[in-house]
């Protein structure tokens, strides 16, 4: 009796080779050292390697299973399911897994996370939040370890998430086409030397990809242990103001704020987080959770001490090609009105410019 054998999996494009989407990579990054984050959603275009740099990333991670999530799975596909006949006649449970159990340890991969079901989405972001899938049928209950970095892509252009769902998603990234000819030209050149010869191309990245492995197994055990970084009232005010600024609600964002920080500073090697790592990882986290026409700008709160304040190098740093106006669509713009010169007492006369703005 001839045995069949399994197909070989093809190569994959090595993470350290991803070139043009750096924001991409830092998220997947931090999500992958603290999957307690809650995954990150990759809003953008097709062609802008969101399943190359997932996949990619689960290589890093090692015995890691890479799982996609097909668009027409069904709910007893994803989640497992009992078998209630047999627990019935044999008094024990049997319970056949599924998705999220395949994914434990690895990477749990959404496309067009958006046209899913929200039944479905809310599973899958349970297990993500909390690390554990619970199956329960006709008062019998199954539960068993589903920790995993959960990768949901989207096209905002074929529909949206609903805020509930979308603030559950730890990051997000909203990527644009490369605009770059030279940048365009040194991606399309470096994948068209991997297809040539997947071997030497990975070979000449096996150094590089060694050290990220091994500097993301580092980071992942300083983060995730007991004793993990500590973080002063300085970066819990940063984190705070920032999430205020945003007009989020609730204090998820502020959860998820402090932890993507004290992974990029595991990542970094750092003794402690500061607020400068708050500030780093603050668009990641609020992009998707700030309300229209809330502050752009990430700038640390005013009342935390100045030498712990770094200043945002762009309204949009970390998320590249992706532009907000930070205002309702269809505003009209401002109208010059007639003004009438008041006298203003000299001790607040310095308060005078904001005042009348505001007025």
């Amino acid at each position: 009796m001839s045995v069949t054998e399994a197909p070989e999996l093809p190569p994959l494009f090595p993470f350290a080779a991803i070139a043009g989407q750096p924001a991409l990579c830092q998220a997947l990054l931090l999500a992958a050292i603290d999957p307690r984050i809650g995954g990150v959603l990759v809003e953008g275009p097709r062609g802008t390697a969101k399943s190359t740099a997932a996949r990619a990333l689960a290589e890093l991670i090692p015995a890691a299973p890479f799982v996609t999530l097909p668009l027409g799975a069904s709910l007893e596909h994803v989640a497992g399911t009992l078998d209630l006949q047999q627990a019935l006649a044999g008094h024990a449970v049997r319970f056949a897994p599924g998705l999220l159990a395949r994914a434990h340890g690895g990477v749990l991969y959404v496309d067009e996370i958006n046209l899913l079901p929200d039944a479905l989405v809310d599973v899958l972001l349970d297990a993500a939040a909390s690390g554990v899938n619970v199956v329960e049928r006709d008062g019998i209950s199954h539960r068993h370890a589903a920790r995993f970095v959960l990768v949901g892509t989207m096209n905002p252009e074929e529909g949206a998430l609903r805020p509930q769902l979308l603030d559950r998603l730890g990051l997000c990234v909203r990527l644009a086409n490369v605009a770059d000819p030279a940048q365009r030209q040194a991606v399309v050149r470096a994948r068209l030397q991997f297809e040539a010869d997947p071997a030497a191309f990975r070979a000449r990245h096996a150094a590089e990809q060694a050290v990220l492995a091994e500097r993301l197994g580092v980071a992942r055990a300083r983060a995730l242990a007991p004793e993990a970084l500590p973080w002063s009232d300085a970066v819990l005010q940063a984190a705070g103001g920032l999430c205020v600024q945003a007009q989020v609600d609730g204090l998820r964002a502020d959860l998820v704020l402090l932890r993507a920080a004290r992974a990029l500073a595991a990542w970094q090697g750092d003794a402690e987080v500061t607020p400068a790592h708050v500030q780093a990882v603050a668009e990641l986290a609020l992009v998707h959770r700030r309300k229209p026409g809330a502050p752009l700008s990430a700038a640390a709160p005013a009342t935390a001490p100045k030498a712990e304040q770094p200043q945002a190098k762009g309204s949009d740093s970390g998320t590249p090609g992706h532009s907000d106006a930070g205002t309702d669509w269809g505003a009209l713009p401002p109208e010059p009105m007639g003004t009438v010169r008041l006298a203003v007492p000299a001790l607040l006369a310095s308060d005078a410019g904001p005042a009348a703005k505001k007025a």
